[in-house]
């Protein structure tokens, strides 16, 4: 029920997963990221505790490809399931389950994960990884946002999408950004919106108010500097 883009960035270290659904609030659910560890998400008949497992696996040394085995062991339902994996270092796997309604499918590629099920053909899953594959001249957010857009206009999912998320890591514990759109007409359409409104606030919410809160002007003031208009 859910079409999604796991991804690495080598240049910068980042991980990110965007992600697009007819469920609500997909955002809370789905996906995982620790930025020392892995890009999770766990998804199709959701079982939210795969995901936190997935990461202990993981820092436990375990390859992407093996934590995937051992979450079948510890679930007796993981037919129904679609899980990808990207960990920190680019390391890749996917699985779709036998039982995950049609059409459902994954791709992989370098430091890459591109899955969905519920959806309108197998071409929804090969735009994404196309859009992904061209746009390594992109910064990981706009890469990721552009191979979800591709999705949905590739056929997306039958019945249109009502939720959506963009979360990206970077260098520290917290996201440099969590975007959502918990439920809307057309959830990547507004994700769009609000990443495009956010990012001009990056550098003050990421570094000065946490790192230099004694030179952080106030976000009017930042908006008279940068001429952002809301």
């Amino acid at each position: 029920m859910t079409f999604t883009l796991i991804g690495h960035c080598h240049k910068r270290n980042q991980l990110g997963i965007g992600i697009a659904t007819y469920s609500l609030a997909v955002g809370g659910y789905c996906p995982f990221i620790n930025p020392k560890v892995a890009a999770v998400s766990t998804q199709a008949f959701a079982n939210p505790q795969l995901g936190p497992l997935a990461m202990r696996l993981l820092e436990m040394g375990f390859s992407p490809e093996k934590v995937v085995k051992e979450l079948e062991s510890h679930d007796p339902y993981h037919e129904y399931r679609q899980i990808g994996i990207v960990d920190k270092n680019g390391q890749v796997a996917g699985k779709t389950g036998d039982n995950t309604l049609p059409w459902s499918g994954h791709s992989i590629g370098e430091g890459y994960v591109a899955m969905g099920n519920v959806l309108s053909g197998s071409q929804v899953v090969e735009e994404m990884a196309a859009t992904y594959e061209n746009g390594k001249e992109l910064d990981l957010e706009e890469r990721i946002l552009r191979s979800i857009e591709a999705g949905r206009d590739a056929g997306g999912q039958p019945q249109g999408q009502r939720s959506a998320a963009l979360i990206i890591y970077d260098r520290e514990d917290y996201a440099l950004m969590d975007l959502r759109v918990d439920a809307h007409e057309e959830p990547i359409a507004e994700l769009c919106r609000v990443y495009a409104l956010y990012k001009q606030y990056i550098p003050l919410y990421y570094d000065l108010r946490s790192k230099e809160p004694h030179i952080a002007p106030t976000q009017e003031e930042w908006e008279r500097m940068h001429q952002i208009r809301t």
